[in-house]
């Protein structure tokens, strides 16, 4: 099959918001017209396993841009945006494999499909794709000369595979350069995961008690934007330097245990499982409002939740379900516990991609060149740059140089104070 979607006729209406979104995404334009040049991708096939969004089809533009033949499944069905899906395949010619809501199944058999076109290159948003390639299609993975991986969670994954010696090919880690986890996972989580939560509840944050689980890129840009709400941000964390760094900021910082107490709302982003437990809903207020943006539905622990539970109330608003409790207490989970930015919002901003999908093509670009062992790479430092160069000249800001004695002041140990 070439394509699996909910409504081909989707198409026009999605071709009008990714257009939208490539107004706000001008490295990655530039970075396509100079691709639609040079075709640095010809002869590539790309198996892509991402969030279906009009970022995402940008990005995909892109790489058919550079002549690479694209195959795409969703890495999250609540994120799919079913008319994007219908645009990439009616407009412009990608294999589409993605439904917005399918089931467990569906979304492996999704990933089987994208993975049939026999791929060069590999595209992953928490390493699905790539764990299928290694323990259900070690066929296909001889010929993957390399790959991208999106998100902190998925770069864990890699890593523990590479220290087992089970990775077979070559794996950049985009989720870890800067111009990606400053600013997409700081700026796009904070304000799209709020987003979300607003969307699915309409509560406001103002006054509110906002439990922050986890202190990294994503859990700094969620606190600052909470804070810069109104919010009473306390932080959760198991890293000693990430809590002093929260508690310097002038942030509360507690365990779990005690945090569960106070809190009005529950984000999760930490990259781990079960952070919100029984024990957690247990000692919650009534109306408590549970949210996660980590990258899987693993952060709240949904079946404990369930188990504790008389009665659940799906639906209560849109992507709003709600448990009451034994004792009448309600809590109030949002997005089934999966990302909540991209199922009840609409994820990162354009602009932040921008960034984040310039790394990805530029790094795709830099692969094709490249002859390396299986293991996992960082991206090359002058990728990083001409990414924040590039973003820096579409906003119109410029900066200064270093003149020809600082260069040589830096570069010597022997000029002293």
């Amino acid at each position: 099959m070439k394509y699996d979607v909910s409504d081909p006729g989707l198409a026009e209406s999605g071709v009008r918001r990714i257009e939208w979104a490539d107004r706000s995404m001008p490295v990655l334009r530039r970075i396509r017209e100079r691709f639609a040049a040079e075709r640095p991708l010809d002869g590539m096939k790309v198996a892509a396993c991402m969030h279906v969004t009009t970022e995402t089809a940008n990005l995909i533009r892109t790489l058919q841009a550079g002549g690479a033949e694209v195959a795409l499944a969703a890495s999250n069905p609540l994120s799919t945006q079913d008319d994007t899906a219908a645009a990439l395949v009616e407009e412009y010619g990608a294999a589409v494999f993605a439904r917005q809501g399918v089931d467990r199944d569906g979304y492996y058999r999704h990933i089987h499909q994208a993975l049939s076109i026999g791929p060069d290159l590999v595209l992953d948003d928490g390493c699905d794709l790539v764990n299928t390639l290694h323990t259900e299609r070690l066929d296909l993975a001889g010929g993957v000369r390399g790959g991208c991986e999106e998100t902190t969670t998925g770069v864990i994954r890699l890593h523990q595979m590479a220290r087992e010696d089970a990775l077979r090919f070559p794996m950049v880690a985009v989720n870890d350069t800067d111009t990606k986890h400053m600013f997409d996972n700081r700026y796009g989580t904070g304000q799209s995961t709020l987003d979300g939560i607003v969307r699915a509840t309409n509560t406001l944050l103002a006054g509110k008690t906002i439990v922050i689980a986890g202190f990294g890129y994503c859990g700094r840009g969620l606190a600052e934007r909470a804070r810069g709400m109104g919010g009473r941000v306390v932080v959760t964390e198991i890293d000693p330097v990430k809590a002093l760094d929260a508690a310097l900021q002038g942030f509360r910082v507690q365990p779990m245990s005690r945090a569960a107490e106070d809190g009005d709302v529950f984000i999760t982003v930490t990259g781990n499982t079960d952070v919100i437990r029984a024990e957690h809903f247990a000692r919650m207020k009534d109306g408590a409002i549970l949210a996660n943006s980590g990258h899987f539905d693993v952060e709240v622990d949904v079946r404990a939740l369930a188990d504790l539970a008389v009665e659940v109330r799906h639906e209560v608003r849109p992507q709003a379900d709600e448990y009451v409790l034994a004792d009448g207490r309600r809590l109030v989970l949002l997005a089934e516990g999966r990302l909540v930015n991209l199922a009840a919002a609409e994820g990162h901003p354009a602009a932040v991609m921008d960034m984040s999908f310039a790394d990805q093509s530029l790094t795709c670009e830099w692969l094709v060149t490249q002859d390396l062992a299986p293991g996992v790479y960082e991206v090359p430092e002058a990728i990083d740059t001409e990414v924040a160069r590039l973003k820096l000249a579409s906003m119109d800001i410029e900066i200064d140089a270093l003149t020809p004695d600082q260069e040589i002041y830096l570069s010597s140990w022997r000029r002293g104070s």
